[in-house]
């Protein structure tokens, strides 16, 4: 039976943890749990029988680390040829007379992608890609894309599998306690990126318990129309004798475990320490609870990153300023290849109020399929909002889709085939939210029935396509009235008809109203007022505008939308007048506030030219003190409270590198002095480093000296490290619970040879209970508190 045809009329039971029963089995700390597929296959076939004869219908196979980071290619092929074998073997042997499917397993690299980290997105999908290649090639039943804590990861992991195969994929990420992945993502997030890259499966697994992951689980099942899987940890790990064990027993699990299938999960199963006990007592309440269907929910919603613009309610409000039409200043900056003025003015926009960012690069100057998709990449960087790519390039389209890390806008389509032809493939491999123009070949209608006879066709293409009618918005055209005086009334008859009788949503370029007329800023708010009125769900126009910006708050308040007329008192106390800009001149907040305001935004270019600056009338060590180490504790703070996520940290940092780089350069030899050292190290055994390396480039940039020894150390270079260094602090991390008992040894020895070093333990499996027990000396749950707890040390006795 195929994978789809079953999830359809089923629930869907999963397998549970292997890690923990591989140590059970005899595999030591260090060893690499995928080579024993060749060296103990007997053992891996044996755990997944368990899991068939448990009643699970899906096994994955031993390869959640198996890439080609890990392993040559000759030996990757030999790993996968193995271990799809094991589960071919165990699914022969077992008695379950389940229907029985094996999914190739893939979990993270274990390294951070550009432009937080060194992997480059190509990179990283063609190291899926090829592992994916082998598991087609040795024929497993579909793919599960694992523990990712990583949007941006997950989507190349996606699109990795879609493009060497045709088989179903199944993705659960890792969530925190905050709800969140790592890199900010939420639950809504993922659902937007995932259901638009068209997954058979979404949810979550590892980090957390059953009863953290509900939260979580519920959040999914509101937003998303795609079948749900949940794969809870057994709790949290604990040290035991030298065993890690979990202190959710399978009958708490079972129980919690209920409570998920009956509010509409559709698989379960179990991670990190549970056994093929916890996923026998499961089979019984997946067999006897009523699936769920799962039901389009008919949100339209983008994302970025780390936040979604869902459509309805009050407009959103997509910042137009990102665009060469008609502004000179901004055609010389893509000239001149000036992206500081161009991240500015989304900064600018953010700041503003914008919701979305336009995104258009189109002068014939330039080659735009190499300059759409870079933009992307560095906006991307410094602001959370999600994007709309702009452009007729359809080149440029795709590259700039494919490297965006979210669901974008994607403008535009319109009536003419070809347009139709090029762009729906791209929305539906990448996903977005397509704007439609009402224009054909025979250009743009001047009624209002042409116009919806084109959006008819649309629909119908759309359709086609597999193209969901909440993912098209029609845009009916704004024509300017100097030139005929009732396109207005065309264009407004238009929204309502779209809205009303189409039931979807619309969107307009504001502005293109007005071309010709004087104090055009009148005009286009009063014609903003008059589409919002008629159910405009979405307009592309300048927030730096004071008086757009006044039409959508009063619009807002009056229509009940502001609760408590909360935002527009908020603007008018702060500002003034409603969205008034900082200056006249359009000058933004984070340029007003210089140096510290551009590291706070993450502006690379910016930092390091304006510390120069500074530097020329102040000492090196003023501006450390009162601009450097200020920004970096604000964004600290914003962190560690919640209000700001990882990206904006890590781009912070790297844009305070630009300035430490000044700083450097202008400090006098005898003045620069030696900093502290600090030893940082993912222990033996574990292949993954994300946090390790987070952990460093912010210990550097608040000026300490760092030796980074990797991943995969062996104690004893930890400690001949410190020993030749003489290193007074060691920053230990481990992800995987099987290299736990490698952290306890690493700690030990340390210190045993020099009892006035500190150690400090951290990562994914670690908590403060386990650390304390370890006798390690202080628990990192981040690399702020890192930061904080080497702060106290050297600088505060």
């Amino acid at each position: 039976m195929d994978f789809r045809e079953f999830l359809k009329e089923n629930n869907v039971l999963l397998d549970g943890g292997m890690g923990t029963l591989l140590q059970s089995a005899g595999m030591k700390p260090g060893e690499r749990p995928e080579r024993w597929c060749i060296t103990h296959g007997e053992e891996i076939t044996a755990i997944q029988k368990s899991y068939f004869d448990a009643g699970s219908n899906v096994v994955n196979t031993n390869t959640f680390g198996a890439n080609v980071l890990s392993f040559d290619e000759d030996e990757l092929d030999k790993i996968v040829c193995a271990a799809v074998a094991c589960a071919k073997r165990a699914r022969e042997l077992s008695t379950s007379q389940k229907p029985k499917f094996i999914s190739l397993d893939i979990g993270p690299t274990g390294r951070l992608l550009k432009p937080f980290g060194d992997l480059d997105f190509e990179e990283a999908v063609e190291i899926f890609a090829k592992t994916v290649r082998l598991g087609v090639k040795y024929g497993v039943d579909l793919v599960t894309v694992e523990t990712m804590n990583d949007s941006y990861e997950t989507k190349a992991a996606v699109l990795a599998v879609k493009e060497n195969s045709s088989l179903p994929i199944i993705v659960t990420n890792a969530y925190g306690a905050d709800g969140k992945l790592m890199t900010g993502a939420s639950p809504e997030v993922m659902a937007t990126l995932l259901e638009g890259l068209n997954v058979d499966m979404l949810g979550a697994n590892c980090s957390l318990g059953p009863k953290a992951l509900l939260p979580v689980a519920k959040r999914l099942l509101a937003v998303s129309g795609i079948p749900i899987a949940i794969k809870p940890n057994a709790g949290i790990p604990r040290e035991i004798d030298g065993a890690t064990v979990f202190d959710v027993s399978p009958e708490e699990f079972a129980s919690d475990i209920k409570e998920l299938l009956s509010l509409g999960v559709r698989a379960v199963g179990g991670c990190c320490g549970t056994t093929p006990e916890y996923i026998k007592l499961l089979d019984t309440l997946v067999t006897e609870t009523k699936p769920c269907p799962a039901i389009d929910k008919g949100r339209t919603a983008v994302c970025s990153y780390s936040g979604c613009a869902v459509l309805g309610g009050a407009p959103v409000l997509i910042g137009e300023r990102i665009n060469p039409t008609g502004k000179k200043r901004f055609k010389q900056a893509l000239v001149e290849d000036d992206l500081d003025y161009i991240l500015g003015e989304g900064v600018k926009q953010e700041e503003s109020g914008a919701h979305i960012l336009d995104v258009n690069v189109g002068i014939p100057d330039i080659d735009e399929a190499e300059m759409l998709p870079r933009v992307v990449r560095e906006l991307q960087a410094i602001t959370p909002l999600p994007l709309c790519i702009d452009t007729a390039d359809y080149s440029a389209m795709e590259r700039a889709l494919r490297v965006y890390n979210g669901k974008a806008v994607i403008n535009s389509v319109n009536g003419k085939a070809e347009s139709m032809q090029r762009i729906f493939p791209l929305a539906k491999k990448y996903g977005g939210v397509i704007i439609a123009l009402t224009l054909d070949e025979n250009g743009i209608p001047d009624t209002v029935e042409g116009r919806l006879e084109i959006a008819n066709r649309i629909l119908l293409e759309a359709k086609k396509h597999g193209i969901a009618k909440k993912d098209i918005v029609f845009d009916p055209l704004a024509m300017t009235v100097s030139a005929a005086q009732d396109s207005a009334s065309v264009t407004l008859r238009c929204i309502d008809k779209i809205r009303n009788s189409f039931g979807i949503h619309t969107s307009l370029g504001v502005s293109n109203i007005s071309f010709g007329l004087p104090n055009r800023e009148i005009i286009n708010s009063t014609f903003f007022a008059l589409a919002m009125e008629r159910g405009l769900s979405m307009a592309i126009m300048n927030p730096l505008s004071a008086s757009m910006m006044n039409a959508w708050y009063s619009y807002r308040a009056l229509k009940g939308l502001d609760e408590n007329f909360a935002d527009y008192i908020k603007s008018v106390k702060e500002q003034g007048t409603l969205a008034s800009t900082a200056k006249n001149n359009n000058e933004s907040k984070s340029e007003s506030v210089g140096l510290k305001g551009a590291i706070i935004k993450g502006l690379k270019e910016a930092s390091g030219s304006l510390c120069e600056e500074l530097l020329s009338t102040k000492a090196p060590i003023y501006v450390v003190n009162e601009e450097i180490v200020p920004a970096l504790d604000e964004v600290g703070r914003g962190y560690e409270s919640g209000r700001l996520f990882l990206p904006s940290l890590l781009m912070s940092a790297e844009a305070a590198s630009f300035a430490f780089e000044k700083i450097k350069a202008a400090m006098p030899k005898n003045e620069k002095g030696d900093m502290p050292k600090i030893v940082t190290a993912t222990v033996k055994g574990d292949i993954h480093d994300i946090g390790k390396n987070i952990v460093k480039l912010l210990l550097e940039n608040y000026g300490f000296e760092v030796i980074d020894l990797g991943k995969d150390v062996p104690p004893e270079l930890i400690a001949d490290t410190v020993a030749r260094e003489g290193a007074r602090l060691v920053c230990l991390s481990a992800l995987m619970t099987t290299t736990v008992p490698a952290m306890e040894e690493a700690v030990a020895l340390l210190h045993e040879r020099f009892p006035d070093c500190k150690v400090m333990a951290g990562g994914a499996v670690m908590t403060e209970e386990y650390s304390k027990k370890i006798k390690a000396d202080a628990y990192a749950k981040d690399a702020m508190e890192a930061v904080r707890y080497a702060q106290r040390l050297f600088f505060e006795g």
